[in-house]
């Protein structure tokens, strides 16, 4: 992500997918944080469909450039 029209693209595909109970775009940290009743796969699968470079980083982790994470209640992955 490198612009607000990039995480407008994120917030769009999230805010449209079922069980995203709320979501987090950090711009500066390249992060997204999900929460809700997802599997966090969908949810990579999802936000890649934006054609935006997707990984999962861990929970304390420092976040890699352009990392999509997700958090499925009750677990984070």
């Amino acid at each position: 992500m490198t612009c607000e029209g990039c995480v407008g693209a994120v917030k769009r595909v999230l805010g449209r997918m079922e069980g995203v109970e709320s979501f987090d775009v950090d711009l500066q940290e390249q992060k997204v944080t999900v929460k809700g009743n997802v599997k966090p796969d969908a949810v990579l699968q999802t936000v890649s469909k934006t054609g935006k470079k997707t990984s999962f980083w861990e929970q304390g982790e420092a976040a890699p450039a352009a990392a999509a994470a997700a958090s499925a209640a009750p677990t984070t992955a």
